[in-house]
């Protein structure tokens, strides 16, 4: 039998006006704060702590920030007293949904016609990497993305991406334009020499298949360095 405590600490047993789902069909979700939303999707607390005592506690996991949440797995919120795998795998849906939903509206653009543009989807994909990926953007003849592919995922301070696996996957994409990208955790956006030699062979490789490398850019955090603008393509 549950626990008269934890009962006593579900958000339906709360008062009206502390209740979140009522607030939100009331008022709208843009009324309610991150932790009264995330108190929603935790729905009861433990004997010593309410949802939103809970809440608060996973939110202190990204440093009150959503995209720092954002970096964190189903094991990360379960290190909260009081958040089992239930719980946990909730959140972590709840968050992709978002992160998805912030990738669909850049593929909504009718075209990607600057690096600016394209720098934001890519923002949308790889804000929450801890970890160095590269990623590889599939285009049509009228820069319209037909979808991406992550290709290599590395360590923290480097990853390394198969000419002959772009090649493949941009051919299954019937990609005639294909744009690179890998992100650096640290948050620089200073390309190295292996990176500008990478971009430089597979520019060449594509080539002989009639593909185009239309750019690479590097992601960190908010910023990101266009090869195409910097005079490297």
């Amino acid at each position: 039998m549950e626990n008269i405590h934890t009962i006593a600490n579900s958000i339906k047993n709360w008062a009206e006006d502390d209740r979140p789902r009522e607030k939100l069909v009331q008022k709208g979700p843009a009324a309610l704060s991150n932790s009264e939303l995330l108190a929603i999707l935790i729905n009861n607390g433990t004997r010593n702590k309410s949802a939103i005592d809970l809440a608060k506690e996973i939110l202190k996991l990204g440093k009150d920030n959503l995209n720092e949440l954002g970096k964190q797995g189903v094991k990360d919120f379960q290190k909260v007293k009081g958040i089992g795998t239930a719980k946990a795998v909730t959140i972590a849906a709840a968050l992709e949904i978002g992160r998805r939903r912030q990738g669909a509206e850049a593929l909504e653009k009718p075209s990607m016609t600057s690096s600016r543009t394209i720098a934001q989807y890519l923002q949308s994909i790889l804000q929450d990497e801890i970890k160095e990926v590269f990623v590889v953007l599939f285009l049509n003849a009228a820069n319209k993305i037909n979808g991406y592919q992550i290709i290599s995922s590395g360590g923290i301070t480097g990853t390394v991406a198969d000419p002959r696996i772009i090649i493949k996957k941009a051919l299954e994409e019937n990609a005639t334009r294909i744009v690179l990208s890998h992100n650096h955790p640290s948050g620089s956006t200073r390309p190295s020499e292996a990176d500008i030699s990478l971009t430089k062979k597979i520019k060449e490789a594509s080539g002989l298949m009639d593909i185009q490398v239309l750019d690479h850019i590097i992601i960190g955090n908010d910023k990101y360095y266009s090869f195409a603008d910097e005079g490297l393509m």
